[in-house]
C-alpha cells in the first residue's frame, strides 16, 4: 500500500512535520521490506516560505505547496491523483494552510480521486463561521476523521454535527526507544548534581512557562538542587515577529525573583534518541499551558510515552491522559498550587516512582509502531470501501433534498417599514448605508416568488414595503433615482441605468404574478409612467434588464404590439454588439466580461420567447453555451471575479465572486429549460445554484445556516462574511427558482412536453 501524506515536513521546525514523519515511519516499520520511507509513499509538503529551496527536503518530498499560493493546492491534488498512491492521509492544523483559517486546503481534497484520512490536531470549542466550515468539509471529503482524544470526538459530534462513525480515535505516538543505561544528559551541567523540572517544545508564549518561573523560588527554598531546563527553540513564526522576547522575558523575570541559577534553556531541536534522554533523566516534566484549549499535546504523550512524571494544568489533553494516576495536576497560572505538587512530589520518592510506572506501562501501547499499525487497518479499510463514483455523483446529482429550508428570517431583519437595508456587519444590518431601489427591486420580486410558491404571509406582507419604496424613488418624470439614507434623505437625483431596468423587472414580474389586482394596478401605473425612458437606455445590463421586465409584462399583455415594438427595438443593441464583438473564440457582447455576466444572455433568452426573434436565439445559445464553458467546466461554477474583469485574450480573474453572477446563472438556465426543455441546462441550473451550498472555488458555502443570510462574496482569502441585501436576495431568488424548476420538470415529465405553466 502507497500513501501520499499532505503535511509540512522537516527539516522544517513544526509539531505536525516531525509527528507526520514519525507517522511515515511507524507504518513502514510494519514492513520489514521497506528499505526508505520513499518506499511506502511520498509526501506532499507545505511551505511556509515562497521560496522552494527554504527547506533541504528528503527524497519522500516529492511535491511542495506554497502556503500561499491557491493554485499550488490544485496541482497538488492533481500530481496525487495520477500518483501510484492508494490512500491520502492529512494532517490538519489550521495555521499551516493559506487562505482564511486554511482555506485553500478545501478545493485540494475536493479535487482527490483517492481516499482521504484527515488528523485532526487542533479542534476549536468555538470555531469561527469559516473554521466551521472547514472543518465540517474535511469530514466530508474523508473516509475517516482521525482524532486523539475522546474531547475531541465531543466537540466533533456536538459542535461540528459529524457523524461519530465517521470518527476514530488513535493517540498521538511515542518514540520506541528505552532510555539508555548510561544516559549521556546526565553528564550535562544543567543535569548534572541536579533535580531536573523539564519543559520541551518550540517556545512562544502561549506555553506558560512563566508559570513554573514564578513556582521557582518556593521549590528552590526546599529543594536548592533543582533545576528548571528549558528544551527547544523559540517558534520560528515568533521569531520572525518578535525574536527572543520571550525567551529574554523568562530570564528577566527569573533574575527578579532571584532563581537565575536554577534555570538554564538548551535552545536546540533534538532528535527522538535525544528526546527520550532529556526525557528520562528529569525527576518531573512541566507543561504549564496558560488554557484549556489544547485538544492534542504531542510534547506531553511523549513525556508519557517516556515514563516521565508529568505535572500539568488541567488543559483537554492532560486531564484524559494523565488520569488514573498518571500524572498530576494544577490549575492554569496558579504558581503556588505548582510548587506544593512539586515539593510533594520531590519529597515522597515512592510517590515520584509511581507515577512514572504508570506512565510507562500507559505509554506501551502508544509506541509508534503500535499506532502506525492501527492507521494502517484504518488505510486498508478506506481503500477497500471508497467509490470514486458515489464522490462524483454526490457532487453532481440534481437533489432537492439538500436544498436548505426557505427563510425569510435574514430578510425581515434587513427590512424595516422604508424598505430593504443595502448593507449588513455580518449578519447586522449596517443602517448607514441605507437603501438602495436595485435591492428593493430584487427583494419585490423574491416576495413575490415566495408568496406564489405557498401563500406565505410573511412573503404577502413585504410586498407592500418593496413597492412603495420603488413609488417613493420614482420622480415626477418617471425616471427614478436610487440611493436613500436611513433617514429618507435622497442621495442621488437619477439612478444607474441598470437599476432602472431592474426596477422594470421587478415591476413585470409583479405585473405577471401579482398578488391582488390593486398591486398589478399600483405597477402598471408606475411600469408606463417610465416608458419614455426605455428609449434613452444605453448600457447593455440596463438593457437587458429592462428587455426581461417588458417580456414579463409582455406574457400578460401580448396584444400592447407598440410594447412589442419597444421590445424589439430594446434587443437590437444587444444583437449588434455580439456582432461587432464576436469572433471563433469570442463568443460574447463586449471586449471583455465584467459584471451579473448571464444577464445578457437571459435577456435575448426572454425576447426570443415573446418576439420569436431568431437572431436573439442564435445569440442567447452561442453566449450561453460560451459562459458555460468558461464557468462550468471545472464541474463546479467559478464565476468571472470582480477583481479585474476578464479581457480578451487576458487571464481569467477568479475572485472576488459575487452572489449576482450566480443569481443569473441560475435564472438563464431556467428560462433556457423553460423554452427548450432540455434537461442538462436543469442539471447546469442546479450546479450553479450549489455555489452557495459550497459548490465552489473554495469549497466553502456562502449560506449562512445560521442568520438564514447569505455572505457577499468569495475572496481570495476566505469568505466576506458580511450578509447584505444583494447576496441574500441573490440566494433567495436562486433557491426559489430551484424549487420552481424542480415542480416544473416534474409536471413536464408526468404530463408530457406541453409547457406547463408555473407562476
Amino acid at each position: 500500500m502507497k500513501i501520499a501524506y499532505i503535511s509540512t515536513y522537516p527539516p522544517r521546525e513544526c509539531g505536525l512535520a516531525t509527528f507526520n514523519q514519525n507517522l511515515m515511519r511507524a507504518i513502514n516499520a510494519n514492513f520489514p521490506e521497506r528499505k526508505s520511507l520513499a518506499d511506502g509513499g511520498f509526501v506532499v509538503a507545505l511551505n511556509d516560505s515562497e521560496n522552494l529551496q527554504e527547506y533541504e527536503y528528503p527524497d519522500e518530498v516529492k511535491y511542495i505547496i506554497r502556503q500561499d499560493h491557491q493554485k499550488d493546492y490544485i496541482r497538488a491534488a492533481n500530481y496525487i491523483n495520477t500518483s501510484n498512491a492508494d490512500v491520502c492521509i492529512m494532517e490538519h492544523e489550521f495555521g499551516i494552510y493559506g487562505g482564511e483559517s486554511g482555506i485553500y486546503i478545501l478545493p485540494l481534497i475536493n479535487r482527490l480521486e483517492k481516499p482521504l484520512i484527515s488528523i485532526l490536531h487542533t479542534i476549536l470549542k468555538d470555531p469561527s463561521y469559516v473554521q466551521r466550515i472547514i472543518i465540517r468539509e474535511i469530514a466530508e471529503q474523508s473516509s475517516k476523521i482521525i482524532v486523539m482524544s475522546q474531547r475531541a470526538v465531543e466537540f466533533l459530534t456536538s459542535i461540528y454535527d459529524i457523524p461519530a462513525d465517521k470518527i476514530q480515535i488513535i493517540e498521538h505516538g511515542v518514540p520506541d526507544v528505552e532510555a539508555p543505561a548510561e544516559n549521556p544528559v546526565k553528564t550535562l551541567s544543567s543535569f548534572k548534581n541536579h533535580r531536573v523540572l523539564l519543559t520541551f517544545g518550540l517556545l512562544s508564549r502561549n506555553k506558560g512557562l512563566e508559570t513554573v518561573v514564578k513556582a521557582l523560588p518556593r521549590i528552590v527554598e526546599k529543594h536548592p538542587d533543582v533545576m528548571y531546563v528549558v528544551l527547544g527553540n523559540t517558534h520560528p513564526g515568533v521569531i520572525k515577529s518578535s525574536g527572543e522576547e520571550y525567551r529574554d522575558h523568562l530570564k528577566s523575570l527569573a533574575q527578579q525573583l532571584g532563581v537565575s541559577a536554577n534555570l538554564a534553556f538548551i535552545n536546540k531541536f533534538v532528535s527522538e534518541e535525544e528526546l527520550v534522554n532529556y526525557l528520562t533523566a528529569c525527576e518531573i516534566y512541566v507543561t504549564p499551558y496558560l488554557n484549556e484549549a489544547q485538544i492534542t499535546s504531542g510534547t506531553l504523550s511523549y513525556a508519557v510515552g517516556a515514563g516521565a512524571a508529568v505535572v500539568s494544568t488541567t488543559y483537554w489533553h492532560a486531564t484524559e491522559l494523565l488520569a488514573n494516576k498518571r500524572g498530576r495536576l494544577f490549575d492554569f497560572k496558579n504558581s503556588d498550587a505548582l510548587a506544593d505538587t512539586v515539593i510533594e512530589l520531590l519529597d515522597q520518592k515512592r510517590v515520584l516512582k509511581e507515577l512514572k510506572q504508570n506512565a510507562y506501562e500507559y505509554g506501551l501501547h502508544l509506541r509508534w509502531p503500535v499506532v502506525g499499525a492501527e492507521y494502517i487497518k484504518v488505510a486498508q479499510e478506506a481503500s477497500v470501501t471508497f467509490d470514486f463514483s458515489d464522490k462524483i455523483l454526490k457532487n453532481s446529482i440534481v437533489d432537492p433534498e439538500i436544498l436548505p429550508k426557505f427563510s425569510l428570517t435574514h430578510v425581515l431583519r434587513l427590512t424595516d417599514d422604508t424598505g430593504i437595508v443595502q448593507h449588513a456587519k455580518y449578519g447586522i444590518p449596517n443602517l448607514k448605508e441605507g437603501y438602495c431601489l436595485d435591492d428593493n427591486a430584487r427583494a419585490l420580486i423574491m416576495a413575490l416568488m415566495a408568496y406564489q410558491r405557498n401563500k406565505s404571509r410573511e412573503a404577502f406582507e413585504l410586498l407592500p414595503v418593496y413597492l412603495s419604496y420603488i413609488h417613493y424613488m420614482q420622480t415626477d418624470d418617471g425616471n427614478f433615482r436610487n440611493f436613500l439614507s436611513f433617514d429618507r434623505r435622497y442621495l442621488d437625483e437619477v439612478g444607474s441605468e441598470d437599476s432602472f431596468g431592474r426596477t422594470i423587472w421587478a415591476l413585470g414580474h409583479l405585473i405577471g404574478c401579482a398578488a391582488s389586482n390593486s398591486y398589478r394596478e399600483f405597477a402598471l401605473e408606475i411600469f408606463h409612467k417610465s416608458v419614455p425612458h426605455f428609449s434613452t437606455l444605453r448600457h447593455l445590463r440596463g438593457l437587458a434588464n429592462t428587455i426581461i421586465g417588458i417580456s414579463l409584462y409582455l406574457q400578460v399583455y401580448p396584444t400592447d404590439e407598440g410594447m412589442v415594438k419597444i421590445l424589439t427595438n430594446l434587443t437590437q443593441p444587444l444583437i449588434d454588439a455580439y456582432e461587432n464583438t464576436q469572433s471563433a473564440d469570442w463568443q460574447w457582447f463586449e471586449e471583455k466580461m465584467t459584471y451579473d455576466n448571464a444577464i445578457l444572455p437571459l435577456a435575448l433568452l426572454h425576447s426570443c420567447e415573446i418576439t420569436g426573434n431568431e437572431d436573439a436565439k442564435r445569440i442567447a445559445l452561442n453566449t450561453m453555451a460560451f459562459l458555460d464553458k468558461l464557468t462550468l467546466s471545472n464541474g463546479y461554477l467559478s464565476p468571472v471575479g470582480n477583481d479585474g474583469w476578464y479581457y480578451r485574450g487576458g487571464t481569467f480573474p477568479t475572485f472576488d465572486q459575487q452572489a449576482i453572477e450566480t443569481m443569473a446563472m441560475v435564472l438563464m438556465h431556467f428560462q433556457a429549460y423553460q423554452i427548450f426543455r432540455v434537461p442538462q441546462y436543469i442539471e447546469k441550473m442546479f450546479l450553479s445554484y450549489k455555489w452557495f451550498l459550497g459548490e465552489n472555488t473554495l469549497r466553502a458555502p456562502l449560506y449562512d445556516h445560521e442568520t438564514k443570510g447569505c455572505c457577499d462574496g468569495l475572496l481570495p482569502g476566505g469568505i466576506n462574511r458580511n450578509q447584505g441585501a444583494e447576496s441574500t436576495l441573490a440566494y433567495l431568488i436562486s433557491h426559489l427558482t430551484v424549487l420552481k424548476a424542480f415542480e416544473l420538470e416534474y409536471e413536464y415529465n408526468k404530463y408530457g412536453k406541453q409547457k406547463v405553466e408555473i407562476c
